[in-house]
């Protein structure tokens, strides 16, 4: 997740990293060498509930590649507040990571940079092999009819997450299947001090994948079919009003939600501040902070009114991370062995458990372990009902521009100003007018 100025900065920083040569890795030589064979460094981003969880994750394994292949890899675990600036930063300047963690919606417009190693069917052949992975995953990896700029290393899907015994004191039957019945329950959840769900409102990422879902589900998206930005359809508004007028209009998420952007909805929902939660993979998460399995319930995120609903059935975007390669690593040999290695069916087992996220690759995917009843809805949405956000290269100015807007609706919506049709195409309006023109 990523914070505002973060966010921001970032968009300014990928237009100049579009207009420059772009390169990556160890190296500043503009393309990859074998200069340095014994030592990889590595960008993880932030999965667990803190920067510790995910050392304790990741180090045993670093230590097992280690042991195998005598290549020690340095590990830095990056927060997502700072993930994408980071990058951007090694795009232009030839100095950063041989390997790194990126958001799947990133993919795209990292690609136009220049600066990944492209994963073509040689490249991908090294490492097992393109059709070891599930396609949906291969959808989120770079623009349609380029070699992907990544290899898929978890999958992650949207789901509501409710807690059980609150929905039982409130005399809540079920988990809401429509966003009606969503806000219907909110209202009961909302008493006592604790509240129907929370959100991460100043969390642009975050915001743009709710808003997305939502601008879907009304048949609509933010992009034409030749990638120009359509940020202000009456889709796309009606969306994003019905995003933030759960705070504004339904009032059942806290005014001071405006400010959340890094966990503090799950910390929320796993303190049994909230009944319900909307998050990505999230089990692993809510155990590390005390949650068990046993007090809450998983389902599919809601959907409009009707059966299923009006628009498509979406329920979520495609969500996941992928592993990148810079292009100008100084241990491209080392490099694509510690991809084939992160992605092998083992590891695939182990890490995906551990962050309970779902694994991309198809052998683990089937593996026993991920047969749970939590799993079962992430892997139904991801093969059935979720979407890719845009592929295309001002997709991270578009999470940018789209997030802020939304982010300052919610404030909006905390400070009691009205949030009308007309005030949230006013602030789309103004999101587009930042993207670059063509």
């Amino acid at each position: 997740m990523r914070s505002i100025r973060a966010a921001a900065t970032g968009a300014v920083m990928l237009s100049l990293a579009l207009a420059a040569t772009a390169c990556g890795g160890g190296s500043s030589t503009g393309g990859g060498s074998n200069d340095s064979p014994k030592e990889l460094t590595y960008w993880a981003s932030n999965q667990g509930a803190s920067i510790e969880v995910d050392r304790k994750v990741l180090q045993p394994e670093l230590d097992k590649f280690e042991k195998q292949t005598g290549i020690k890899v340095k590990l830095e675990v990056v927060p997502w507040s700072d993930l994408l600036n980071r990058i951007l930063t090694a795009t232009t300047s030839g100095q950063g990571p041989d390997v790194l963690n990126i958001g799947n919606t990133w993919s795209a417009s990292l690609q136009a940079t220049g600066g990944l190693l492209p994963w073509d069917d040689a490249q991908f052949e090294k490492i097992g092999g393109k059709d070891r992975f599930v396609d949906s995953a291969l959808g989120s990896t770079g623009a349609e009819g380029q070699p992907p700029a990544a290899v898929p290393l978890y999958s992650m899907a949207y789901a509501l997450y409710y807690n059980k015994q609150m929905f039982a004191d409130a005399g809540i039957d079920a988990p809401p299947a429509t966003w009606d019945d969503f806000v219907a329950a909110g209202k009961k959840l909302s008493k006592d001090g604790k509240w129907g769900t929370a959100m991460e409102g100043s969390n642009p990422s975050e915001n743009v994948h709710h808003a997305y879902v939502f601008a879907k589900q009304h048949g609509a998206g933010f992009f034409t079919a030749d990638g120009t930005p359509d940020f202000t359809s009456d889709g796309a508004v009606a969306a994003v009003k019905q995003y933030v007028d759960l705070m504004a209009k339904d009032k059942i998420i806290a005014p001071g939600n405006a400010e959340y952007a890094q966990n503090q909805s799950v910390s929320d929902f796993a303190k049994g501040r909230t009944g319900m939660l909307l998050w990505q993979s999230a089990s692993a998460n809510l155990t590390s902070q005390g949650m068990s399995e046993d007090a809450y319930g998983i389902a599919p995120v809601p959907v409009q009114s009707g059966t299923p609903g009006a628009g498509r059935q979406v329920n979520s975007m495609v969500a996941g991370i992928n592993l990148a390669v810079f292009k100008n690593t100084d241990n491209l040999d080392g490099a694509t062995e510690f991809v084939k290695f992160m992605t092998s069916d083992a590891e695939q087992k182990i890490l995906n458990t551990a962050y309970s996220s779902i694994p991309p690759v198809k052998a683990a995917q089937a593996d026993a372990a991920f047969n749970t009843p939590a799993n079962a809805v992430l892997k139904d949405t991801l093969a059935k009902s979720a979407v890719a956000l845009p592929q295309v290269p001002d997709e991270s100015q578009f999470e940018t521009a789209v997030g802020t807007a939304v982010k300052e609706l919610f404030a909006d919506a905390a400070a009691g100003r009205p949030v009308t049709t007309d005030s949230v195409k006013a602030a789309l309006t103004k999101a587009q007018q930042q993207m670059p023109t063509k």
